[in-house]
């Protein structure tokens, strides 16, 4: 094999260009040289033997009678001279030797040569780590310019920006270093992977490593929050009823969980559960603390008061505003945090009485009490309502909020695909928090006498499996169970 051959073998076995970029390259150098020698390349022709072992150069010029370019043109005598078959008009290709090109050619041929090859280094660098944006990737510490980290990765270096850095974090010489790919950047040597540690998808890689419910989806990250070297909040989910999401991101003895704080050397790590009803949501955010109410100021400006007790302030407002501040981004609600002393001072008789209402389903008289309340016949009109959980409902044709209250009740509810037990539980607790049932009688009269009205509003429940009945019915529509009902005699 010629020493040409074997260059190009090292070259495409070593740096992993593919044979026909080294073929293009070689080309376009042996026409760059060209070009300096003869002025043009638009006649240089290069042909490759078929094992890449030798490569021959032409100049292509056209027979004429009487020749005004040497370059291009060759005189029909001078042709026939080396075919005797030619005509004017025609093409012939002559072998050039590329060894006869000046020396300033050859300059101009291996500059060529070297930035297509690193041209093409650049881009196949590219196109193998263009789709790892957001993927970890594991270096060692190689030197620091300027508060910037300069990582080796190996084949590319990696730069870990001081934007992108932990407060926390001290390096040395040759320490190992986890971060995640945010971009990428094109360099004279190559290209360049910009790196981090503080975007909250650097918290999500390592716990999805940690924790394998994660992976296999069971488990689901809703959201993170972080302020990077001071606290993170994790609102997870799960896909089984089964599976506590919480505990399996936290492990036995909170194993799991150390492992993610030792790799972001000691920052507090909030694990907590996400809950499609925003007051539970909200409380649950402002873990550690304990909150004792949380009131719903402004749901179209997603503004909500969370009480606490005085004890819990300082730490549902953490320092500097931390934890409240990570809470509002978690839930995406501006939450005011007072105390139940100061909210004692407020008047919340009105925030907290006013609740959405589906009577007039049932019902088309209304007494003037009813005129506080908002009149609803849709899920998706709840408030705290998830807006994929009631697309999913509206889809499968329960968004009615009468038709999905007898659903559940009677467990048909549970055939709707794409939603859990869980989510499903949560939008029945919503409208039973949220709605007020009216049943109306054959001959109901707003005449009805007050001993009536509260017989009607009595709630009764199969013995059997507990499934909400009426007084009308003589058989649980859940588990099948038979009843009647006997009147007390006095």
């Amino acid at each position: 094999m010629s020493e040409m051959a074997e260059a190009i073998r090292e070259l495409i076995e070593t740096k992993g260009f593919s044979e026909d970029s080294v073929r293009q390259t070689i080309e376009n150098a042996i026409k760059a040289a060209y070009k300096r020698t003869f002025g043009t390349a638009d006649n240089c022709i290069v042909k490759f033997a078929d094992d890449m072992s030798d490569v021959t150069v032409y100049s292509r010029k056209t027979i004429v009678d009487g020749v005004y370019d040497p370059v291009i043109e060759m005189e029909l005598e001078e042709a026939r001279e080396l075919s005797s078959e030619c005509e004017e008009g025609d093409e012939i290709d002559i072998q050039v030797d590329p060894r006869t090109f000046d020396r300033s050619a050859v300059s101009t041929g291996k500059q060529a040569a070297h930035q297509g090859l690193s041209e093409s280094f650049k881009d196949n660098l590219y196109s193998e780590y263009k789709d790892k944006i957001g993927e970890m990737i594991i270096g060692y510490y190689q030197r620091e310019h300027n508060g910037n980290i300069y990582v080796d990765l190996g084949k590319v270096e990696g730069v870990l920006p001081t934007k992108y850095q932990s407060p926390r974090e001290r390096y040395e010489k040759n320490d190992r270093i986890r971060a995640i790919i945010v971009d990428l950047k094109r360099t004279n040597s190559g290209l360049q992977l910009v790196l981090s540690r503080s975007d909250p998808n650097f918290v999500r890689a390592i716990v999805e490593q940690e924790v394998p419910e994660i992976y296999d989806k069971t488990v689901e990250i809703f959201k993170i929050v972080r302020e990077a070297g001071y606290r993170t909040k994790i609102a997870v989910f799960s896909n089984k009823e089964d599976v506590d999401p919480v505990g399996a991101c936290v492990g036995l003895k909170g194993v799991r969980i150390q492992t993610v704080i030792r790799e972001l050397e000691g920052e507090k790590i909030d694990i907590l559960r996400y809950d499609p009803e925003p007051t539970q949501f909200i409380k649950n955010a402002l873990s550690p603390a304990e909150v004792s109410n949380v009131y719903i100021l402004d749901e179209e400006k997603k503004q909500a008061l969370a009480v606490v007790p005085d004890s819990q302030f300082s730490l549902a407002i953490g320092k500097q505003g931390q934890n409240v501040r990570l809470a509002n981004r978690l839930c995406d609600w501006s939450i005011d945090v007072k105390t139940e002393e100061q909210a004692a001072e407020m008047d919340l008789s009105e925030i907290s009485s006013v609740r959405k209402t589906a009577a007039n389903l049932f019902s088309e008289n209304e007494t003037a009490s009813s005129e506080n309340y908002e009149e609803v016949a849709t899920v998706s009109d709840l408030p705290g309502i998830d807006e994929r959980v009631a697309g999913v409902l509206k889809e499968a044709g329960y968004d009615d909020i009468e038709k999905f209250v007898s659903a559940y009740d009677d467990g048909s509810i549970k055939s709707v695909e794409g939603l859990s037990e869980e989510e499903l539980e949560a939008v029945n607790k919503i409208i039973h928090a949220n709605v007020e049932f009216v049943e109306e009688g054959e001959e109901s009269e707003a005449s009805e006498t007050e001993e009536n009205t509260a017989a009607e509003e009595e709630e009764y429940f199969c013995p059997e499996c507990g499934a909400k009945i009426t007084l009308d019915m003589t058989q649980c529509p859940k588990c099948g169970t038979e009843f009647e009902f006997e009147e007390d005699e006095e």
